[in-house]
């Protein structure tokens, strides 16, 4: 049964959130769209070593169809609309998975996807988007991508956002709404930050299913948006964003997520590159797992800033994502050697 909804920062009671109701809803909704993805303990390696009292479990969502959570937030926005909604389109901008999430989910719902994407994302993820049939546009930054699609949106297309509303929450939330299911009783989830969709939408079941239950979320250094947010009590534009975890590039924070994230998240700590270069390395070598840099900050967080704070405790990281190529993810695997 689930507790009373709580928040972590008092005065943010009354703030837009996913209702449980609303989580339960939208998981039923997906059921058979979406893959409930699989639960594993880490007990080898990096885990037993670095943190030895700590009990790991890895919430699996990089098995997901289109290698990423983004596919539940992108099918429950794109099953909202409207037939002539449909008919005229969706616009997106994103470095990679979340646009492969809005071509797929567009290609099952029979409506055309213009994607605006940086330069810089990765040419595998180019292609995913156009084997799916979407219409790709590249930009020379991520900023530009955003304002490209805001504008494209004033034209009648339906702006899919990669991170922000509550169709977006409610469905990285049914993430939340399995993973307590799966692992009863965690006293931590530790969740990667871009814009704080995923973030905040797993918070949001987590905590209405267990108010005792902390989550926090990781950013890197180079992106950390969420993290300036919560200093500044407002969400907050970063002028550049700088980091190997393209996933996590985000440029700003934006009222929504920012709100659930401040209600439902108790802390947001930062990781460097090479931290999360070196988790990577850890969760392939004990795990066999080839994931993305931001899959790995998770990771990253429990064997840097959060080592101390969750020891002992019994810990569920969210792997969120694995659209890597082969040669950048050995690249990378060569560095943290």
């Amino acid at each position: 049964m689930p507790h009373s909804a709580s928040s972590a920062h008092p005065g943010t009671e009354s703030t837009a959130h996913p209702l449980l109701c609303d989580i339960e809803r939208t998981a039923r909704r997906l059921a058979g769209q979406v893959l409930h993805t699989p639960v594993w303990q880490w007990q080898t390696g990096a885990a037993s070593q670095l943190a030895p009292q700590t009990e790991v479990w890895l919430k699996l969502e990089l098995f997901q169809h289109t290698g990423s959570f983004k596919l539940r937030g992108a099918l429950n926005c794109i099953q909202a609309l409207d037939a002539p909604a449909l008919t005229r389109g969706v616009v997106a901008a994103s470095a990679g998975n979340h646009a492969v999430a809005v071509a797929y989910a567009a290609r099952t719902a029979g409506t055309h996807a213009l994607l605006f994407m940086p330069r810089h994302a990765s040419p595998v993820r180019v292609a995913a988007c156009r084997e799916q049939g979407a219409e790709v546009l590249l930009t020379d930054t991520i900023h530009q991508a955003f304002a490209q699609a805001q504008q494209a949106a004033t034209e009648g297309l339906s702006m899919i956002h990669p991170f922000d509303g509550p169709l977006t929450a409610e469905g990285t939330a049914t993430i939340g709404l399995e993973l307590m299911r799966q692992v009863p009783w965690l006293d931590a989830v530790v969740v990667p930050v871009g814009g704080g969709g995923l973030c905040g939408g797993i918070a949001a079941a987590v905590k209405q299913l267990n108010p005792r239950t902390q989550v926090f979320g990781v950013e890197p250094f180079g992106a950390d948006a969420m993290y300036r947010s919560f200093q500044a009590n407002a969400p907050q534009v970063l002028a550049r964003v700088d980091t190997v975890a393209d996933s996590l590039c985000a440029p700003y924070a934006l009222a929504y997520s920012y709100g659930v994230c401040r209600r439902f998240v108790d802390e947001i700590v930062r990781v460097n590159d090479r931290e999360m270069v070196a988790a990577m390395h850890h969760l392939f070598r004990d795990m066999k797992l080839a994931v993305e840099p931001a899959s790995a900050a998770s990771t990253a967080a429990l064997l840097g800033p959060l080592r101390g704070a969750l020891a002992g405790k019994r810990v569920a990281l969210v792997v969120c994502g694995a659209n890597i190529d082969t040669a950048r993810f050995s690249e990378l695997l060569a560095e943290a050697a």
